[in-house]
């Protein structure tokens, strides 16, 4: 969900929501522990009083306080720093200012782009500030006045919904629908059901700061009959397409017409995929920035504009699918990559990945992807099973913004193990080479984040620890050793041609450049393979792509032909990229609301042909008729 642009992290309104769900799975407090290697000397009561203290003076029961808080940010702060849905704090106040069209990545021209209408849900924050008589920036910095906020608006919300501040805690559960932020019944009554659940078996953990938390149980059978006057929205249950024996349910995003413009809906595109010829082949991997349930609310959020196929739990690998497989979900900010790829989002934060990328999160996302690569004979290997983060941009100025999960501590190398298509030797050229770091015993130094095991190399102009990294062109300034800075780092499970060896260093073509890293006895590398392409013969360089659209004359009347910018790379001659597959340009039109993608959507298909490249940290496209094949194998 990071994109990087001048250096500095901007948490666009693209994806997401809070920060963890982690349901019990029996009865008893769920005592959790959290290595507090980010803890400071401080009273590690503090916020456990803070939520006592706001209770007693808005009359909230504590435990409700306690477990919305849990569900909607597991307790963290976050320094007051917002999710990328827009909530601060502990109880994930939103403050959304603009939504548009990022998470489709069809908006290229401006014209494209529409703001979705805010709704008052979006705008929690304002409304808990004017219930306090603070200003807002308040609520965002202090715990204190985050939870004291929350709690005026949960029983303003119970006010709403039974006439006044209940006494018994059952009589709750309509105001946590409604805090839940959707319209949508499945995901507001999903939200609250996991909210009393918590109450009924009690939550234990201290958070990365050092707060010692406890939500001890009581047995409360929730007042379900109190939600009619919200006029929750109600939906066709769907059965989810996951492996048998998964613990797996569907939760629908929201598609709606969200004003009488047929072009101004949200959040996912109908299709039939892959009956219709539109071609599944990629799987995305995604982390939230946010909680399991904070997801789960913004996808099922007709405003928000973004949604993926399935979100997947850290804490025990619960999945949630929102979108049918056949639909194409707005998750990758490139449409061609929506078009054929099918997102798995993974609770979590990229800057913190040990802490929330734990086995049961591999193993079940692992299991959904095996069985999704079987069903829709995607190929197991790491140029078909991406991160959001190799996703390129569809023009120069997206490719500066585009994203950076699962981030720098995701496992690729144990993942690429548990799906069943390990990082191996191939049997390949000795000048293909494939990332492997040896991710257990790979730490290399990170300014913005504690040590821990790493999936890259760092990139440097000259083979020499002092020489400076790698500076890509979409990203101004030298390269950094900030996790998040994809501009000069290469990945577990990325291909490249070797453009030079010199003692225990190696050069790879990458981005333009010749990028050389540090390879000691090639520890840090296996062979590769695959299809190896140049500039054609009189060619001094040429143009990559971030899309493969079909070229103008394919398009019918009646559909604009889409522009194809190239990205601010040039391949010279002589460079060398490895491509892992060669295919016709295609173009899915799907601009308005529908119930019936047959009538009003079409594929196009092209004749021009496209490689598929490993360009640098992305992904990216060149005119089969621009380049040459070196080897293939």
């Amino acid at each position: 969900m990071y994109a990087l642009q001048k250096r500095s992290w901007i948490s666009g309104i693209i994806i997401t929501g809070l920060v963890l769900s982690g349901i019990p799975l029996s009865f008893g407090i769920k005592k959790e522990v959290t290595p507090t290697v980010y803890a400071e000397a401080r009273k590690i009561d503090y916020l456990q009083q803070a939520f006592t203290a706001a209770a007693k003076e808005f009359q909230v029961p504590e435990r409700i306080l306690l477990a919305v808080s849990y569900h909607v940010s597991r307790w963290e702060h976050h320094k007051g720093e917002p999710s990328v849905s827009g909530g601060y704090g502990l109880m994930h106040l939103t403050d959304v200012d603009q939504i548009d069209l990022r998470g489709t990545g069809k908006g290229e021209r401006e014209e494209e782009i529409k703001a979705a209408p805010l709704e008052p849900n979006l705008q929690t924050l304002d409304e808990a500030s004017k219930l306090l008589g603070l200003d807002p920036e308040v609520l965002k910095k202090d715990p204190t006045q985050n939870i004291r906020g929350a709690a005026a608006l949960l029983a303003k919300y119970a006010r709403d919904t039974v006439g006044k501040v209940p006494i018994e805690e059952k009589d709750w559960y309509g105001a946590v629908v409604k805090y839940s932020g959707s319209r949508e019944e499945t995901a507001a009554l999903d939200f609250a059901e996991q909210v009393f659940l918590s109450v009924q078996t009690g939550i234990e953990r201290q958070t990365t700061e050092g707060y010692q938390l406890r939500l001890i149980p009581k047995s409360v059978q929730p007042n379900r009959n109190i939600i009619k006057s919200l006029n929750l929205h109600k939906k066709k249950v769907t059965t989810p397409d996951c492996p048998k024996g998964l613990d797996c349910r569907f939760i629908p995003a929201a598609y709606e017409q969200r004003s009488s413009d047929p072009s101004d809906y949200g959040n996912y595109d109908l299709a039939k995929r892959p009956n219709s010829g539109l071609q599944i082949r990629y799987i995305v991997i995604h982390d939230t920035e946010g909680s399991y349930q904070g997801a789960i609310n913004w996808f099922a959020n007709p405003a928000s504009s973004v949604s993926a196929q399935y979100v997947i739990r850290s804490s025990d690998g619960q999945v949630t699918q929102m979108v049918d497989n056949k639909n194409v979900a707005w998750q990758a900010g490139n449409w061609y990559f929506n078009m054929h790829s099918i997102g798995l989002e993974h609770e979590g934060y990229a800057l913190k990945g040990a802490s929330w990328y734990n086995e049961q999160l591999y193993r079940s996302s692992a299991r959904l992807t095996r069985y999704l690569a079987k069903k829709y004979r995607i190929p197991l290997n790491r140029s078909h099973i991406i991160g959001h983060d190799e996703i390129p941009g569809t023009s120069p100025a997206r490719q500066s913004v585009m994203h950076a999960d699962p981030g720098p501590f995701w496992d690729w190398e144990h993942y690429m193990e548990l799906v069943g298509a390990p990082i191996t030797p191939a049997r390949g050229s000795k000048k293909i080479v494939t990332i492997k770091p040896r991710f257990k015993m790979n730490k290399p130094p990170i300014e913005d984040a504690e040590s821990q095991p790493a999936n890259f190399v760092y990139l440097h102009t000259a083979p020499d620890q002092n020489a400076p990294l790698l500076d890509d062109l979409a990203i101004s300034g030298p390269g950094t050793r900030k996790a998040l800075d994809w501009g000069d780092k290469a990945v577990a499970g990325q291909t490249f041609y070797v453009a030079d060896r010199k003692g225990e260093w190696t050069a790879i073509w990458y981005g333009g450049q010749k990028a050389w890293f540090y390879n000691p006895k090639g520890t840090k590398t296996v062979r590769g393979k695959g299809i190896a392409i140049t500039p054609k013969a009189g060619k001094k360089e040429i143009p990559v792509y971030g899309v493969a659209y079909p070229e103008a004359s394919a398009y019918p009347k009646e559909v604009p032909p889409q522009d194809i910018h190239p990205l601010q790379y040039k391949i010279t001659a002589g460079q060398v990229y490895i491509a892992s597959e060669k295919i016709k340009g295609a173009y899915y039109y799907a601009s308005v609301f529908t119930q019936d993608p047959d009538q009003t959507h079409k594929l196009i298909r092209g004749k021009e042909e496209y490689y598929r490249i490993q360009l640098n940290h992305r992904h990216a496209y060149v005119k089969a008729a621009d380049v040459e094949i070196v080897d293939k194998r």
